[in-house]
């Protein structure tokens, strides 16, 4: 007898139930379908596309004439003639002066000269002036010599300023031939209104030296007799008491 050596059988391994559920197969739309919902949705965003493209180009047929009229106004005003055409502005400045006249100069353009044809230039038109300057003057003149009668008389002597005249207290008497006045100023404010109040000191000359100390005396002005006196005693109007 022979031995006969059987194998051991090996279990079947148990597919777990996850692995059965995800190897179910899928139901699948049919490819029919697919196409005709392509189709369908294609169909709506065609209808669309002409629309949308219709209302983009109205707006532009509609702006053409509105440029067209924009661009025929500035010609039409360019072209009136009722209208004047504004002036340029005045030039400002010495130099901007001079710039406006050497760009609106339309002149021959002067040969190139030396510097002694330069200076004889300069002087000749110094030479010019000067004749029209003598003429000038000597015609002022002869009108200001001339009188209504046409005698040829000089005009008469222009009148003399009016002296100045202050009246103060006498409060020194120390110098020799020379008195200090005092004089008090009340002068109302331009702007405040209010009475200001001011002193001065004066060095009137004094010939007799006959004013006192508290003497009331008015004194005029005069030419300078030293550094600081500029006035001279007229009279005196009270004593001191």
């Amino acid at each position: 007898m022979t031995d006969e050596t059987t194998e051991p059988e090996t279990p079947e391994e148990e597919t777990p139930a996850e692995e059965v559920v995800a190897e179910a197969p899928v139901e699948e739309t049919p490819a029919d379908d697919a196409p005709a919902e392509e189709a369908a949705a294609e169909e709506p965003a065609a209808e669309e596309a002409p629309a949308e493209e219709a209302a983009a180009e109205e707006p532009a047929a509609e702006e053409a004439p509105a440029e067209e009229a924009a661009a025929e106004e500035p010609a039409a005003d360019a072209g009136g003639d009722d209208e004047p055409a504004e002036a340029p502005a005045a030039p400002v400045g010495p130099k901007a002066i001079r710039k406006a006249k050497r760009s609106a100069h339309t002149g021959e353009v002067k040969p190139t000269r030396t510097a002694e044809e330069r200076q004889a230039e300069r002087v000749e038109l110094r030479r010019a002036k000067a004749v029209a300057r003598s003429r000038r003057r000597g015609q002022e003149r002869e009108k200001r010599a001339a009188t209504p009668n046409g005698e040829g008389t000089p005009p008469a002597q222009r009148e003399p300023a009016s002296v100045q005249v202050r009246q103060g207290i006498v409060t020194s008497t120390k110098a020799a031939k020379t008195i200090t006045v005092r004089v008090d100023i009340a002068k109302r404010h331009p702007k405040y209104q209010k009475i200001v109040r001011s002193t001065k000191s004066l060095h009137a000359h004094d010939e007799t030296s006959e004013a006192r100390e508290g003497d009331f005396v008015r004194v005029i002005a005069s030419r300078p007799m030293s550094a600081t006196k500029r006035w001279r005693l007229v009279e005196i109007l009270e004593r001191a008491k």
